[in-house]
């Protein structure tokens, strides 16, 4: 019957070339003119901001997406410095072809006000003494974090940005920026984070600046010059990290083994952990368990397990890049961050307009998912078009980092309004009621299909008949189509997104979807195959 010609729009959205990196990259540096004013009504002079931009904008400068980077993080996101080996810390998913596509989008991440990464934080001079601020920098709030990052905005004359997105920390400021400017957000992805961080992350938090606060080498705030408080540092990274992962992921990773003094113990020093412990958290012929063998036991309290090594490693090793005040600065502002107004976040969120994303991490403790879809239930509640997503996944918090296959899915399908009609095909075979089992049986044969819609002479869908049903027919001889053609058929619309047709494919168990107009006619059909290409894309 009827056969219309074919759509590429599917293969444009998601089979292009693979992503490549943005290549060598520059820091820039803006200084706010004018004092700053901070929401505890103090004033900051000489206020700088680093950031780095990605792609580039085009006319209207309609296509920028504002990069909020987590707790520990910097404007460094994407690409290479010159001479480094590693690339920004969230390379996976910006840059040409990535889901942050710097062929059709201009991205920015700066580093938030507090930071110590270029701009001003509690490590920066004080303009008015002459002297570093150190403690006698001001108390912040994401609030200022992101109306310093406003600021800079302002600055590059952007009138809306395309979206804002952040995981953890940054997911915080993605949700102050919705909730503080909202005509300036037109899109907000916020991943692995919370509208009001709660009791046990403050603990957390807590114990962090209490581990550098008892340092002696702390001195008050007053080190600068003299030698850090690394010690402290160092157990306030190890016990942050502890939360940034999971159970099943340290099992995996680690499980009880032990440390080889003689080569795992030097792997783990150097930084490079993955050629110690592997992908699968194995050691290959270095590493030893309990029990596999049963080794001398020491009593001096020195690291015996590889995670013992690996959180040692990682504290000594954020002593080199980050600054004590500044972690207590941060840390603070993230245990004063609350969205809800009156007691209530639906109030709290009243004035948002911004389409949203919110994804969670499904072994993530420290954000867990309920903490997401509380955001989500108050978004919805005001009539915002908000979605709840989930990641699969045994990395804990850390995910959002770390799984980039289900990770660019969904910001590909957020970002480029993924819809039936990108993935359906049109290309597409019918039969009508009155014609032969033999000749569907035929068609199916010759066009490599499996599923037929029936229409009208008008072209409105009628019902479908599938290779199945063709087979119990033979087997039952009946002849006539009208006798297997199933009525009640379940299908969609062209318009509707993609995430609904994968919903109604799995909750019924079949494996192609009608695709209709207004008028009931048969415009296409949507299969399993080509959704899980979709999805497989980026497993």
């Amino acid at each position: 019957m009827a056969i219309s010609s074919g759509n590429s729009s599917f293969k444009n959205h998601f089979l292009g070339k693979k992503g490549q990196s943005v290549g060598i990259v520059r820091s820039m540096n803006y200084k706010i003119p004018g004092p700053f004013e901070l929401e505890s009504g103090k004033t900051l002079y000489g206020v700088r901001i680093e950031y780095e931009v990605y792609g580039k904008m085009n006319a209207d400068k309609s296509n920028v997406i504002l990069i909020c980077h987590a707790l520990t993080g910097d404007a460094h996101a994407a690409g290479f410095h010159q001479g480094d080996r590693k690339p920004g810390w969230w390379d996976v998913v910006i840059g040409p072809n990535k889901a942050f596509d710097t062929e059709k989008y201009c991205v920015i991440c700066s580093n938030i006000l507090g930071g110590c990464k270029g701009s001003t934080g509690p490590s920066s001079i004080d303009p008015e003494t002459g002297k570093i601020y150190g403690i006698s920098f001001p108390v912040i709030t994401i609030g200022d974090m992101v109306n310093a990052q406003k600021k800079l905005v302002d600055y590059l004359g952007i009138k809306q940005l395309f979206a804002v997105a952040g995981g953890s920390m940054g997911g915080m400021q993605v949700l102050q920026w919705t909730v503080s400017y909202p005509d300036m957000v037109k899109k907000a992805i916020a991943i692995a984070t919370t509208a009001s961080t709660t009791p046990q992350q403050i603990a957390f938090g807590a114990i962090g600046r209490k581990a550098i606060t008892d340092d002696p080498k702390w001195n008050g705030g007053d080190y600068y010059g003299k030698k850090i408080p690394s010690q402290g540092l160092a157990l306030a990274r190890m016990i942050g990290h502890i939360t940034y992962l999971s159970d099943a992921s340290m099992q995996k990773k680690f499980g009880r083994l032990q440390r080889d003094k003689d080569a795992a113990c030097t792997t783990v020093s150097s930084g490079n952990l993955s050629s110690t412990l592997g992908t699968s958290g194995t050691s290959g012929s270095t590493g030893t368990t309990l029990s596999e063998l049963s080794p001398e036991l020491s009593h001096e309290f020195a690291p015996n397990f590889q995670v013992e090594s690996y959180l040692n490693y990682q504290g000594d090793n954020f002593t080199k890049r980050f600054d004590a005040n500044s972690y207590l600065y941060i840390t603070k502002a993230v245990d004063y961050f609350d969205l809800a107004k009156n007691g209530s976040l639906i109030e709290g969120f009243s004035g948002v307009s911004a389409k949203c994303l919110v994804i969670s991490i499904s072994s993530d403790w420290l954000y867990p998912p309920y903490q997401s879809q509380e955001i989500v239930s108050a978004l919805t509640a005001n009539g915002v078009d908000a979605r709840y997503e989930e990641i699969r996944s045994q990395y804990g918090h850390d995910a959002f980092l770390l799984e980039e296959g289900q990770l660019s899915y969904l910001l590909r399908s957020f970002l480029s309004e993924v819809l039936v009609s990108d993935v359906m095909n049109r290309k597409f075979y019918t039969v009508s009621r009155d014609e032969t089992i033999e000749h569907a049986s035929r068609l199916m044969v010759k066009e490599c299909v499996s599923h037929l819609p029936v229409i009208s002479e008008d072209g409105k869908l009628e019902g479908i008949v599938t290779s199945w049903d063709i087979t119990k027919a033979v087997a039952c001889k009946i002849n006539e189509l009208d006798e297997i053609i199933t009525r009640n058929v379940k299908y969609v619309y062209e318009d509707e997104r993609i995430e609904h047709a994968s919903s109604i494919i799995e909750k019924h168990s079949i494996s192609a979807l009608p695709v209709i107009d207004s008028d009931h006619r048969v415009i296409g059909i949507v299969t399993s195959e080509s959704i899980s290409a979709l999805f497989g894309k980026y497993d």
